[in-house]
């Protein structure tokens, strides 16, 4: 028997349902980051994470933590967007590297599922600044689906 939170959804995903997810299965702590679904497609969405003053450090730029956070919940909503539902997940391992400082910009997320098993997933995620394009952190994931 399937619960609502795991029902097969009607069709693709929309950023809307994605945008639904983050209140619905996410804790508070990572509803503050006030990331934006942009793009669902395929087995890739896009999310934007706005600048703000609760996550930067000195020199206005993104603190790494935030970085990582939102990471982990953009391959979250990716594998949303991939099996077109929630399916409970854990992550066992995720590894950022960070390329350059962001500052004075929003960060734009962009979530790929490179491939999802029965029981595993893996993902990658490029941070890279909302205005002038660069990238600036890359992260590799892999998803136990429970």
């Amino acid at each position: 028997m399937t619960t609502p939170a795991t029902q097969p959804h009607a069709g693709p995903l929309t950023p809307a349902d994605l945008q639904a997810a983050l209140a619905e299965y996410f804790a508070p702590w990572v509803q503050a980051l006030g990331l934006q679904v942009t793009v669902a497609q395929g087995s890739t969405v896009s999310l934007r994470l706005p600048l703000t003053d609760q996550l930067t450090r000195v020199g206005q730029m993104l603190c790494g933590q935030a970085m990582l956070a939102a990471a982990d919940t953009a391959m979250v909503l990716a594998l949303m967007q991939h099996h077109g539902t929630f399916r409970p997940c854990t992550t066992v391992q995720l590894s950022g590297s960070f390329l350059k400082p962001l500052s004075g910009q929003d960060a734009i997320l962009t979530a790929t599922v490179l491939r999802a098993g029965k029981t595993m997933a893996f993902g990658e995620i490029d941070l890279s600044g909302a205005v002038d394009g660069k990238s600036v952190c890359r992260v590799t994931t892999t998803y136990v689906l429970l």
